[in-house]
């Protein structure tokens, strides 16, 4: 399975439940999404880092296409988010087909914090556009864990999604500057 990973924390619980359902795994890191570019590169970093001490093989696009994911989400920000896992999603799912592997899920499905209805859809219209199978499992089951065991391994925690919107949305409130 070819598992798109948006960060090691997400990865932890993820990998584990995927391995425990019979997968091997291979990662891939495709979130252009992320913001700022030091945010990127950290999370790059604590997922490479995650994938060594877990022996996950990893595939990252290292270019910074935040520009790409600008011009996608902007025109529609109120549907930014699934826009946002389409970019993501579609890419993976290319990969996937490219690489040979017959099935790809996301890391995604850990968050409590997403969608996972549009997320599903998502998943599910690249996995018809490239010929793969996308495997949703809910892995919201398993937040608490991946917490601590990221915690366990010295992994960075970010705090938001990544996006310029969340952070906004986390830091900023209407009347409270």
């Amino acid at each position: 399975m070819l598992l798109h990973m948006c960060c090691g924390p997400c990865s932890t619980f993820s990998v584990k439940r995927f391995r425990e359902l019979g997968y091997e795994i291979y990662g891939y890191f495709y979130n252009p999404n992320i913001h700022p570019y030091k945010e990127f590169k950290k999370r790059l970093e604590t997922l490479e880092e995650f994938c060594r001490q877990a022996a996950v093989p990893l595939t990252a696009e290292r270019r910074y296409e935040l520009e790409k994911y600008l011009q996608s989400v902007m025109p529609g920000l109120d549907s930014r988010c699934r826009t946002c896992y389409r970019l993501r999603l579609e890419a993976s799912a290319k990969k996937a087909a490219e690489g040979g592997f017959q099935y790809f899920s996301t890391t995604l499905a850990l968050s409590p914090y997403q969608d996972h209805d549009l997320l599903r859809q998502e998943g599910e219209a690249a996995a018809r556009k490239h010929g793969v199978e996308f495997i949703y499992e809910d892995l919201r089951p398993g937040y608490r864990e991946s917490i601590e065991l990221s915690k366990g391994m010295g992994l960075y925690r970010q705090p938001y999604c990544g996006c310029i919107f969340s952070e906004k949305e986390r830091y900023y409130r209407e009347g409270k500057a």
